[in-house]
């Protein structure tokens, strides 16, 4: 769904390498997407947020009430537009991509597309796909710890990690070591998204800086193309950024974090490991349990998309595996281990 039909054709292109993806249908506005969902009742759509008529984001707030399908947002992300792409993962959107752009081939995003599609669609099969803060259970409030300073919380996530990153943080408690967060996310929208965050958070929760120190009840979510590493200086914890080459085709991503952490934290870090797709953070993962760090996946039911997670837990990387709404108080009680 795209008013612009020259786009409309770079999709269809980049996907015919897919051989197990029929393109049902194409929409140039709202309107006529209603009719041609009513008729061919596809799988997945994918939508473009600025639109005629109605825009993309109205139109996924009324696809979601009435005809609830996973949907890919396919746009121009800008700075200008960032505002309206986390608005639609909040709305509902399974993930957002980026069109065609700078030195990107039709097969790259036809490829990157086509993951994305057969990941959704697998976690949406699966019995009790999606937890959707329902495992949220009220919890008696967690005691007040005297945390120590070498302590500190790395979490990865991806695909569905907005949502989870969310739940997750909001429902833990101010009084908490510094956390540091990579999530798999375009740059311009990372800011923004620290900033939703710390309106939903009992914690401090900011886009990080080069050089910020890691401080308690505080979240440094990594910008947006910037791989984040953890270094420590005069007894303190500080993160670094850096445009190194993408892993995993990545960038932050988890791995960088997760491994940076391995020598500077060792068995005082705790590793967390949320729903997304691909395998990025499952190797710095196990390293960091190797070196003695407690570590946390989520399990397959609660996850949006069971990849991430899933390799980490087949090398052995997960002391524990976790539910999203056990997630909370599983992290403050890993934590808790080193206090004592």
């Amino acid at each position: 769904m795209d008013d612009s039909a020259f786009d409309r054709r770079l999709i269809r292109m980049s996907l015919q390498a897919e051989s197990d993806i029929e393109i049902l249908a194409e929409a140039g506005d709202a309107y006529e997407a209603r009719d041609l969902i009513l008729k061919h009742k596809p799988d997945l759509i994918t939508l473009d947020i600025s639109m005629p008529r109605m825009d993309g984001l109205t139109f996924l707030e009324l696809l979601m009430k009435s005809y609830p399908i996973p949907v890919i947002i396919l746009s121009a992300l800008s700075p200008a537009n960032s505002r309206y792409a986390l608005n639609a993962l909040e709305l509902g959107a399974a993930d957002v991509l980026s069109k065609v752009r700078g030195n990107q081939t039709l097969r790259d995003v036809g490829a990157s597309l086509g993951s994305r599609i057969r990941d959704i669609l697998e976690g949406r099969k699966r019995a009790g796909a999606l937890d959707n803060g329902s495992g949220l259970k009220p919890r008696p409030p967690l005691p007040a710890l005297n945390w120590k300073p070498e302590q500190v919380c790395l979490i990865g996530a991806s695909t569905g990690g907005t949502v989870a990153l969310k739940q997750v943080l909001s429902a833990l408690p101010a009084e908490m070591p510094g956390i540091c967060v990579v999530q798999h996310m375009p740059a311009f929208m990372t800011e923004l998204f620290a900033d939703r965050l710390h309106a939903d958070c009992a914690l401090t929760v900011r886009e990080a800086k080069d050089g910020d120190w890691v401080e308690p009840g505080c979240v440094l979510l990594a910008p947006g193309d910037y791989h984040m590493s953890l270094v420590r200086e005069s007894g303190r914890y500080r993160v670094r950024l850096d445009q190194s080459p993408k892993v995993w085709f990545q960038r932050p991503a988890v791995d960088v974090l997760f491994r940076s952490a391995v020598s500077v934290a060792g068995k005082n870090a705790l590793g967390v490991l949320l729903t997304g797709m691909g395998r990025d953070g499952a190797e710095g993962l196990l390293e960091l349990k190797e070196a003695g760090a407690h570590t946390i996946t989520q399990d397959e039911a609660s996850c949006a998309v069971y990849g991430m997670p899933k390799v980490a837990f087949e090398l052995g990387a997960s002391r524990e595996v976790r539910s999203l709404g056990q997630m909370p108080e599983a992290i403050f009680r890993g934590l808790a281990q080193g206090v004592r």
